[in-house]
């Protein structure tokens, strides 16, 4: 967090689970400046209720629209980028709005942070952009892509662009946990599969997470926390146990199990102690970068379904039990 000292921060989808959090973890430092940088008015206003800092600033804007970032980003130091559409259903029935907001507003994103000066930027990833098999994550890939590529576009400028990773965030909006919580009363739970298994990771975690990557970054990184799997049919057991559980098949764009490091990525990835990092291939990259790191072996996958560490159904009910219904 001692990056953030003095300096002027701005968050694109801040009104969402991830940037609120966020955002309390950083007014809490001396920081100069927070801007939230999203479309809902509502939102906006009901944030600056809620947290009355005089160092908070809202703009209205979408990422679509490159003369609003270039505006915002005016004298911003670190961008960190949430806004996307997010939803696999949404994504899958309106792909060219998935398109517009999760690719070609990340390309806005580099291309104002180069010209406006802006020193690092992390852009929120998903584990649905390992091996892609529904338009969001085919989405969020090639946004991937282009912020470790965006480093290659800076020249003499000291932008850095990093990418985080990570799987579903407990009780975040849209998420499963407060849908089971408002379906408990009916008596059935759906799941789509039994055998279904997701990475789950809390909201604190998250943000922490991209705060120290913040810190490592070099530039052009991918970085992935190591965290637990488990089994989307214990999570219906931790929240409501005495509920039937309906299997109502795989919906359209749905993986049984979710990848965060495939084969082909371990082949340029380190392990260190509590995460992995995908390098880029770039020619100024410097095995000095991630020194004290160990080269993942080949064949080595990173897998929802073959992780090491799981999270019992007594565990998932600690951690849900603080999260609220839709």
């Amino acid at each position: 967090m001692e990056r953030m000292i003095g300096k002027t921060i701005l968050v694109t989808g801040g009104t969402g689970s991830f940037g609120k959090n966020f955002i309390q973890k950083v007014l809490e430092k001396n920081v100069k400046k927070v801007i939230i940088y999203s479309r809902d008015e509502l939102k906006q206003y009901e944030m600056a209720q809620e947290f009355k800092d005089p160092r908070l600033r809202f703009f209205i804007g979408d990422v679509r629209d490159k003369d609003r970032l270039y505006r915002a980003f005016d004298g911003v130091d670190i961008v960190i980028h949430a806004a996307a559409l997010k939803h696999v259903g949404a994504c899958e029935y309106n792909p060219f709005e998935a398109i517009k907001t999760n690719i070609y507003g990340a390309q806005n994103i580099i291309e104002a942070a180069i010209d406006k000066g802006v020193e690092r930027v992390i852009a929120l990833s998903t584990d649905k952009a390992a091996n892609p098999v529904n338009l969001y994550g085919a989405t969020k890939l090639a946004s991937d892509k282009l912020f470790v590529a965006g480093n290659s576009y800076v020249g003499f400028k000291n932008t850095k662009f990093s990418v985080v990773r990570y799987g579903n965030v407990v009780g975040s909006r849209g998420s499963v946990v407060p849908l089971y919580k408002k379906l408990k009363d009916t008596g059935k739970l759906p799941i789509t599969d039994r055998r279904m298994t997701r990475f789950w990771i809390t909201l604190d975690q998250g943000v922490q997470f991209v705060l120290d990557s913040l810190e490592r970054m070099h530039g052009g990184e991918i970085f992935i926390p190591k965290i637990p799997s488990m089994k989307v049919e214990d999570l219906a057991k931790a929240i409501a146990p005495e509920c039937q559980i309906e299997v109502v098949g795989i919906r359209p764009g749905e993986k049984l199990h979710e990848t965060m490091i495939t084969e082909d990525d371990a082949r340029r990835t380190v392990e260190f102690e509590s995460y992995y990092l995908i390098q880029p291939e770039f020619p100024w990259w410097s095995p000095e970068f991630v020194k004290g790191g160990t080269q993942l072996h080949d064949g080595f996958e990173y897998r929802s379904d073959r992780n090491t560490e799981w999270l019992t159904v007594e565990e998932l009910n600690a951690l849900v039990k603080d999260v609220g219904a839709d």
